[in-house]
């Protein structure tokens, strides 16, 4: 526990062996007891089942109302209304939202794969998402695909009809505008071994690649590998990653079991730092995919790791859900993650790649304006102008099509959306929850401020092919890896 790395993670010197010797609660096996399943399956499920009527993907359009009023079950479920009606597209929230951007330069860097690998595919979730004494991981999987207007029940094409769904919503956006897909690699222990019963999902790259380069698909989708540092070939996998066109690779250190300061990443580091291809890593509490359910391994002060070897780190979700040890401090008392991430960004402000000038800490903002993040962090996002230029979209679909999530009437109510706006963001969401969160963001005031277009357009991306940026300081590392690194 005295590397470098771990030192460069707290930021001053100490150990993080408190912290990973929390490491969490194991795997899903551990989440509930079968007793405890019996003795509440049952009445879950029927509650469940009452909220999730089949899916209509054709419904009727409501007569202008918000999904919410007209349809008290589309408080619940995704109506999954399509197509987009004439009057949604050209209305003027609409038209606002794309207004001084650049189709081809916006990237929505964020956004999930999903499937059963029922199509050969690979993929595959957790068998406990099928198994009635597991509710709670039933009820998961049920609203996920719900959120992306795939049927729950068996059918036999569920791989084919996420990825049709997520192609059709992109229609409905001006030609040039891009989402990254993301891969998932399995849990791995600490021997090397994966432990695909640790996952709660699994999208391999393969996949992810050929969905993103299918001809039908180049318009619209690039894709994100995922790949685990423990593995044996992790290295040999990284490459191929990176040959085969990957824009990122993505991490869900508790999901997945990544300490990002083990000894082990190092390697990763080292490929990532010299191609300058960006490393997405998940921080703050995680819900979706408990996995292996390493909660300490998701803590933002981690990051300094990575970026103590040049390694471009977007933080996934700005870290705005849940706390974290805050390992700076002798106590390591809890805090809200947000505020260690806020931490991190300001240490990192001037830490950029000395051949390009582009920021080496950057954040995307999917999932930060669910109604489960504080206002607070709400208002930090639009008033913190200083990192806006090292912000990015994403809209963590399929989440935006999962109900219950999203609460327009609590921004309204932070000072940051006009109530004016409520009505038409429903009827947005229920025929393309992808819109009403590209909408929605684009809509965001805190005075007169608002996001920049640098934020859709990825210019903390594109600036890497841009060259030295005038005024900006290249260290070689982040003053806190720097000062305690020896």
């Amino acid at each position: 526990m005295k590397s470098a790395d771990r030192r460069a993670a707290r930021g001053d010197g100490r150990p993080l062996s408190r912290v990973l010797a929390r490491g969490g609660r194991g795997p899903l096996a551990a989440a509930m007891s079968r007793r405890e399943a019996l003795c509440c399956g049952a009445a879950l499920m029927a509650a469940w089942q009452g909220l999730m009527l089949p899916l209509q993907a054709q419904a009727a359009e409501s007569s202008g109302a918000s999904a919410a009023a007209d349809d008290p079950v589309a408080r619940w479920r995704n109506p999954c209304r399509r197509p987009l009606p004439d009057d949604l597209t050209r209305h003027d929230a609409v038209l606002a939202a794309f207004e001084g951007l650049r189709p081809e330069r916006v990237r929505d860097v964020h956004s999930h794969l999903l499937g059963t690998g029922d199509s050969g595919s690979g993929c595959r979730v957790h068998p406990s998402t099928t198994q009635w004494w597991r509710p709670v991981e039933v009820l998961r999987r049920a609203a996920i695909l719900d959120a992306a207007c795939v049927p729950s029940q068996p059918v036999e094409d569920i791989d084919a009809r996420y990825v049709a769904h997520l192609h059709g919503l992109t229609q409905d956006f001006p030609a040039g505008m891009r989402w990254w897909l993301f891969a998932f690699d399995d849990a791995v222990d600490d021997e090397g071994r994966p432990r695909p019963d640790w996952s709660t999902f699994h999208v391999p790259d393969a996949y992810a690649r050929n969905v993103a380069q299918a001809p039908a698909h180049t318009e619209r989708f690039e894709w994100v590998a995922s790949v685990h540092p423990y593995r044996e070939d992790a290295l040999a996998r990284l490459q191929q990653a990176l040959a085969t066109g990957a824009r990122a690779v993505k991490w869900l250190p508790s999901a997945m079991n990544i300490d990002p300061a083990s000894p082990r990443c190092r390697p990763f580091y080292d490929v990532l730092a010299r191609a300058q291809v960006p490393l997405i890593i998940h921080c703050g509490e995680e819900r979706a995919a408990p996995g292996a359910r390493r909660e300490a391994l998701v803590n933002p002060l981690l990051v300094r790791v990575p970026l103590s070897h040049g390694v471009p780190v977007i933080v996934a979700h700005a870290a705005s859900l849940g706390e974290a040890d805050d390992t700076d401090r002798r106590s390591a008392p809890s805090r809200p993650a947000f505020e260690l991430f806020a931490r991190v960004m300001d240490e990192h402000r001037d830490h950029v790649d000395p051949a390009t000038g582009a920021p080496l800490l950057m954040a995307d903002l999917s999932a930060v304006f669910q109604r489960n993040r504080r206002p607070e962090v709400w208002r930090a996002v639009m008033a913190r102008q200083d990192w806006h230029d090292r912000l990015l979209n994403g809209s963590d679909y399929p989440l935006p099509g999962l109900m219950p999530l999203f609460a327009p009437e609590q921004i309204v109510q932070a000072g940051l959306l006009p109530a004016s706006l409520v009505p038409v963001l429903h009827r947005l969401r229920a025929h393309n929850p992808l819109l009403f969160d590209f909408v929605l963001k684009r809509s965001l005031r805190l005075g007169e401020g608002r996001l920049p277009a640098s934020v859709f357009e990825a210019a903390a991306l594109s600036r890497r092919a841009a060259g030295p940026a005038p005024g900006r300081s290249t260290p070689a590392a982040s003053p806190s890896a720097s000062s305690s690194t020896s």
